[in-house]
């Protein structure tokens, strides 16, 4: 049977069942304050979360300007994509913008089980690949809003 905390979850949504529960049985429950960092750039990727409430914040620190918000990641969301592809590190930095809680996934366990099963692997990857399109083309979205002339719209 299904995990009810990954219900909430749209990028494991097209997942069966026996794929959800072995997910689930990778994580575990955890809350960040608003205020707390997931990750910090550069920092190892070792996990994954999915948001199950709240809101954090990716950033980059930009020199002269201090972090500078790049996406926000809300309840439904996954959030950090880095440990999919070596060198396993993370390329921007997350906060809680509010109090947040996420199941935590192990990503080194994510990837062996489904490099054991690569069936599995596949329609994991598949799933996340998806939300990650999703996002790209969120951010592409938010960069022809950013720089369209004041005569485009």
């Amino acid at each position: 049977m299904t995990t009810p905390p990954l219900d909430g979850i749209r990028a494991l949504a097209g997942l069966g069942p026996e794929a959800r529960d072995r997910i689930a049985a990778l994580a575990h429950p955890v809350r960040f304050a608003a205020g707390e960092h997931v990750f910090h750039e550069g920092g190892e990727a070792r996990s994954c979360w999915l948001l199950q409430d709240g809101r954090v914040d990716l950033y980059t620190v930009v020199p002269g300007r201090g972090p500078v918000t790049l996406d926000t990641f809300v309840d439904g969301d996954v959030l950090g994509w880095s440990w999919l592809t070596p060198p396993y590190r993370w390329h921007y930095g997350a906060v809680a913008a509010a109090a947040t809680s996420a199941l935590e996934v192990d990503a080194a366990a994510l990837q062996a089980l489904s490099e054991a099963d690569a069936e599995f692997g596949y329609t994991v990857m598949r799933a996340l690949f998806g939300a990650l399109l999703e996002r790209l083309q969120a951010t592409r979205a938010r960069l022809l809003d950013l720089y369209a002339g004041p005569d485009v719209r």
